[in-house]
């Protein structure tokens, strides 16, 4: 017997979540952010490298919005788990595929809570003999900082909220979201 689809429950409207920022929000400042990068980085050769996996949504777009040469590249790093708070252990969990000593390096995050991840990264990166790093990081949870991040390209300040969606997950789900919603109660999923 087929399903009609108004008996599977959506995502998208799941009640246990609240829109923090729509998608519009979101693609309108990745614009502006493009931008800014393009004028920055303009007559260079930047390689972007997007943390996975809950940047992949925003550096993608990102990508499209920057109007220069650039190359791109990925790792993974974790702290978490499948839990909401950090664990503070760093582990690499995939490094980059090229050198980036004398590269301009743009690193691309999701967001930045407690710091203590991406002071990690930026250090291990710059160890490495880059040019330059910096930081562009879509979402700042600047009330979770421990160790001080400076974030060269942001796109949004939010509360002390767990969020999931625009690539943002909780135990691999809600990364389809096209915004980023308060996951209300994470007990509920």
């Amino acid at each position: 017997m087929a399903t009609s689809s108004a008996q599977i429950p959506s995502e998208f409207s799941n009640p246990n979540l609240e829109v923090l920022l729509s998608e519009e929000q979101i693609q309108t400042r990745i614009k502006e952010l493009g931008a800014e990068i393009t004028h920055d980085y303009a007559g260079r050769n930047p390689l972007l490298i997007g943390v996975l996996k809950g940047a992949c949504f925003f550096m993608s777009d990102l990508l499209r919005a920057i109007d220069t040469r650039l190359g791109i590249e990925f790792m993974a790093i974790s702290s978490y788990g499948s839990s909401t708070r950090t664990s503070g252990e760093v582990r690499i969990l995939k490094d980059l595929d090229v050198p980036v000593e004398g590269r301009d390096l743009i690193v691309i995050e999701d967001i930045v809570d407690t710091g203590l991840t991406l002071s990690y990264l930026l250090a291990n990166l710059k160890s490495r003999g880059a040019a330059s790093v910096k930081l562009v990081a879509l979402l700042d949870k600047y009330e979770r900082r421990e160790r001080e991040v400076e974030i060269d390209y942001l796109g949004f300040k939010i509360p002390d909220h767990f969020v999931v969606g625009y690539g943002l997950d909780f135990a691999e789900r809600y990364r389809n979201l096209p915004f980023i919603a308060v996951l209300k109660n994470p007990d509920l999923g």
